[in-house]
């Protein structure tokens, strides 16, 4: 009887373990890195945006994970076949491993999301055909990687978007049983929807919910609610009546005025407590581990004050519950930041926001503005350093175009703008040119058009401080008389001496007032101000500001056709296919019978290494080229070209 009393004892104990560790989860704190991988294609991620070292700075705040958003079923070619453009691969891939190398877990968030559109019952097809082919990609890979299936479904039934959820678990494991899955609730992530999902068989998941309450205090000033929350402003946390703003005449009759009416019932730490605990009850109960992947204040708004002692206690709830997190977001209206700085790591970090959420405080200076003594790349082949493109286009822009470079891999693309569209290069920090425009410098880059009477102008803005001041323009428009819009690149160079002063833009026209200031310039825009493009197109490379003029022509022959082909695309009999893909040895080129070809072989600098004339098929060795990225350009008889990018090993 002792030995069985013995034995009961030890089972229990080992059962306690065993449930314990159901419930912990290897990674304990971190950021959502946003605004990154949540673009509208592959095209449109600017991978220079964030670097190995931002993830180094990123660990030493005491970060142990980082929660990616991705809109990944843009990263695809989309319905039926939801193919993952393999340029995605190329950005992603790097990112692995600098999470690898600095032992960083790595939480792949699948954020095709839009707050305003309920989640799609038939998301399901979509989820089954991208998911395995990430796990394929990454299933041998570290194991702290994860696959978060699909952030805040909402507007869907609990049990449709569980049955979903099982069957994406399903189709991920018969591909990859190693990483763990992120699973979560309807209702954006709710707290509340947390016991609605089912008990699944895998026991390899996290289950993950988010937490914005009380939702009027984290949410004031956004503009992505509806109604739109911008006209809410200065509401405390905790909740004092005698500091509450009076409510905003626009939002009276709305669901946000009965929230501000009961705010003095919803805004204090213990309510906060009360609902953080649903999530904890899920945890114990189930015996399964739960995170939470979003929480955090809108800054616009809100009072700094407020917001970080909201953090502190929500952070406080969370680690007394045993439950990880990730705060959203790093840089953004969420972010880690001090408001309207340059958000930069040694200068603009908010330390009292870091204290609350117990991270590590590294030393702050004040940030100088100095004036550029050289000149500086702005795009060639990736977006420069410290510039943010953004771009306000009905068109398309592409910045990874294979479409004839001039040089290296890609050159921008911009078609089908409609007028007064931009594309932007914004400083941050801003740059101080005063010293450059008296020492010669020159805006130079190449460009090529498909339609002569196309014009477009090149302007920089400077920085709008407020008050009295505007964001003065200095441009020049490019036309014909500069450039051959002829399909062949051409060089153009623009003295900062020759910008002329156009005015300034602020919901009203002002005119020239000699006030723009080359030292406090905030970007450099390329705007369609002239005209609609229509199907009229564009290509830029090698963007920079020089003194040197070392800008060539490569590339002498002009734009006919381009058709760019991808590893594993299913070729058309019209175009040209390569093999194998990396390749050690020989490279296959196979063509269209009783064609003739002529190939280009150049490294991802544009140098071109080997050329030669072929007829249907031909046999290249690589044998003597060096581990890398190479491009095959092969054009037909009748001038078509396509562009092939492949690995040699």
């Amino acid at each position: 009887m002792r030995r069985y009393s013995l034995f009961l004892s030890l089972l229990f104990v080992l059962i306690s373990i065993a449930s314990l560790s159901a419930q912990e989860i290897p990674f304990s704190r971190g950021i959502n890195l946003t605004g990154w991988f949540q673009a509208g294609s592959a095209q449109q991620v600017q991978f220079t945006r964030y670097t190995k070292k931002d993830f180094e700075q990123i660990k030493s705040l005491g970060c142990d994970v980082v929660r990616l958003p991705i809109n990944l079923h843009y990263m695809t070619n989309g319905a039926p076949n939801y193919v993952v453009d393999p340029l995605f691969y190329e950005f992603l891939d790097p990112v692995v491993d600098w999470a690898e190398e600095l032992d960083l877990h790595l939480i792949l968030d699948n954020h095709t999301f839009d707050p305003a559109v309920s989640t799609d019952p038939a998301v399901g097809e979509v989820l089954k055909k991208v998911w395995p082919q990430l796990a394929a990609r990454y299933q041998n890979r570290f194991e702290k990687l994860y696959y978060e299936v699909l952030n805040e479904p909402h507007g869907i039934a609990d049990d449709v978007w569980n049955a979903i959820q099982g069957e994406v678990i399903q189709a991920i494991r018969a591909v990859d049983t190693k990483h763990t899955i992120i699973v979560g609730p309807t209702n954006f992530n709710s707290y509340y929807r947390l016991d609605q999902m089912p008990v699944y068989e895998d026991d390899n998941l996290i289950y993950t919910f988010h937490f914005y309450d009380p939702f009027i205090f984290t949410h004031q000033g956004a503009s992505w609610t509806t109604p739109s929350m911008g006209l809410l402003r200065d509401v405390p946390f905790p909740y004092q009546a005698s500091q509450m703003p009076e409510f905003p005449n626009g939002l009276q009759g709305t669901w946000i005025e009965s929230a501000f009416d009961n705010y003095g019932q919803e805004g204090f730490v213990s309510q906060v407590r009360s609902r953080i605990a649903i999530a904890a009850r899920f945890q114990e109960e189930r015996q399964v581990p739960v995170f939470c992947g979003e929480f955090g204040v809108y800054i616009p708004n809100s009072d700094n004050s407020s917001r970080v002692f909201w953090y502190e206690e929500v952070r406080k709830i969370l680690e007394e519950a045993n439950i990880s997190w990730t705060i959203w977001d790093y840089h953004g209206g969420f972010g880690l930041f001090e408001e309207g700085d340059n958000d930069l790591f040694e200068h603009n970090l908010n330390t009292e926001l870091l204290q609350a959420l117990d991270f590590n405080v590294p030393p702050q200076t004040e940030y100088q503005l100095r004036p550029d003594s050289t000149g500086f790349l702005i795009y060639n082949d990736f977006v420069g350093e410290r510039i943010n493109l953004s771009s306000n286009s009905d068109g398309q822009v592409n910045l990874y175009a294979t479409d004839q470079p001039n040089n290296g891999q890609y050159c921008l693309y911009w078609t089908e703008a409609q007028q007064y569209n931009t594309i932007a290069f914004d400083f941050a920090p801003n740059k101080d040119l005063s010293q450059l425009i008296n020492q010669d410098y020159t805006l130079s880059f190449l460009v090529r058009g498909t339609d002569p009477s196309l014009r477009f102008d090149i302007r920089w803005l400077d920085t709008d401080t407020g008050a009295d001041d505007l964001p003065w323009r200095m441009g020049t428009t490019i036309g014909v008389d500069v450039a051959s819009f002829d399909r062949f690149w051409h060089v153009v160079r623009i003295p900062l001496q020759s910008f002329v002063e156009q005015g300034a833009w602020e919901g009203e026209w002002y005119e020239p007032e000699g006030k723009f200031d080359w030292s406090a310039v905030d970007r450099l825009e390329i705007v369609a101000e002239r005209q609609d493009f229509g199907d009229a197109q564009l290509w830029f490379d090698n963007i920079q500001l020089t003194n040197q003029d070392t800008v060539q022509v490569l590339d002498p022959t002009a734009f006919t056709q381009v058709i760019t082909a991808l590893p594993n695309d299913n070729l058309t009999e019209a175009m040209v296919r390569i093999y194998p893909n990396p390749v050690q040895s020989s490279l296959q080129v196979v063509g269209k019978p009783t064609q003739h070809y002529r190939y280009e072989l150049s490294n991802s600098s544009g140098q071109i290494l080997r050329q030669n004339t072929f007829t249907e098929a031909a046999e290249l060795s690589v044998l003597e080229l060096t581990s890398g990225i190479y491009l095959l350009r092969v054009t037909d008889d009748q001038g078509s070209l396509s562009v092939h990018r492949f690995v040699v090993r």
